[in-house]
């Protein structure tokens, strides 16, 4: 359910209506946007009558159901698109946004030479994975809490933000006292204590769209994360499993216009994941942009072809400068 507010309600009457909602049992999530403040009422449906009475209390308009199982993530819960901030880096904004880096972090060297690259290209947030959740339990599976203090190193030098994965909740706040957003990986979208635990971070959330999962599910993931009580999350479509096997998943460009009718929350796409092989990345970030999304997660290396995961996916220094050069084109083209 969600409570609209008159034009001219006061911030005291916007107040007393949150505690009159909090006080029949339901959590109060208040948006506000220019004209009017809404307030979303979460909590079990089968005691939703009680809100019907909010139309009485002063500077309530009137109240509305949602119809969607997604309260917090729909479009009738939210005034406009959310711009999720990553330390003044707007993402959901007029700006298309890049995030790049290498997929795992492996030296020093290598991250802060990785920086220069992305940094030098024009991406706006470094990334780099100091847990890797991996298919094979003999696979290279990250460097861990050193990786996360290298990655605080590279980005007091480079002064680009930072994006890393998290991958357990026991490391939330750990992983949290380094990075400036939470990346949650395909193989943990429904991992619900997971996605509870980031709910309660200060940190915006990366959220990537698993290999079998649905756009509902997605968004039913991001709704774990803003009824926990975070309200800055940023969905990316990574690719989902098919029959078709020329690339390693079948990027789903339509869910980008899908989802922009759906939510609120910005939505970026990791053409990296998707296609599997770094010939692809180029014309499928294009494809992207011209879509609608909001950003790009894509794979840099300095040498690909020694990376210890990812290194078919990732692009040269020459090709990611390439791939930002047309972006820049593009973007003047349609005029974003």
């Amino acid at each position: 359910m969600i409570i609209v507010m008159k034009n001219q309600a006061t911030e005291k009457q916007i107040e007393d209506v949150i505690r009159w909602i909090e006080s029949v049992g339901y959590k109060a999530h208040p948006s506000r946007g220019v004209e009017r403040t809404i307030i979303g009422a979460v909590g079990d449906s089968r005691e939703k009558g009680i809100l019907k009475y909010a139309e009485s209390l002063p500077g309530v308009e009137k109240t509305m159901s949602i119809l969607k199982p997604y309260k917090l993530a729909s479009r009738e819960s939210h005034e406009g698109d959310t711009i999720v901030d990553v330390s003044s880096v707007r993402i959901g904004g007029p700006e298309f946004v890049v995030m790049a880096g290498p997929c795992s972090i492996e030296s020093e060297e290598q991250l802060m030479e990785s920086a220069y690259i992305v940094k030098k290209g024009g991406a706006h947030i470094l990334r780099g994975g100091a847990y890797k959740p991996r298919t094979s339990p003999y696979s290279f599976q990250g460097m861990e809490e050193e990786g996360l203090k290298l990655l605080e190193q590279v980005r007091e030098r480079s002064s680009m933000p930072v994006v890393t994965e998290v991958i357990n909740p026991a490391d939330v706040d750990l992983v949290e006292s380094y990075a400036d957003m939470l990346q949650i990986g395909a193989r943990n979208v429904q991992n619900f204590a997971l996605l509870k635990k980031v709910g309660q971070s200060r940190k915006p959330v990366l959220l990537k769209r698993g290999m079998m999962t649905t756009i509902e599910e997605l968004l039913m993931s991001a709704e774990y994360i803003l009824s926990s009580g975070n309200p800055n999350v940023v969905l990316c479509e990574r690719g989902i499993r098919t029959f078709e096997t020329a690339t390693r998943n079948t990027l789903d460009i339509s869910a980008v216009p899908v989802l922009k009718s759906l939510t609120h929350l910005p939505v970026v796409i990791d053409p990296s994941h998707a296609a599997g092989h770094w010939r692809l990345v180029i014309p499928l970030s294009r494809a992207a942009m011209a879509v609608g999304a909001d950003g790009l997660i894509v794979e840099v290396h300095p040498q690909p072809e020694l990376a210890v995961s990812d290194g078919m996916q990732s692009l040269k220094p020459e090709k990611f400068y390439q791939l930002m050069d047309e972006l820049r084109m593009l973007a003047a083209v349609i005029k974003r």
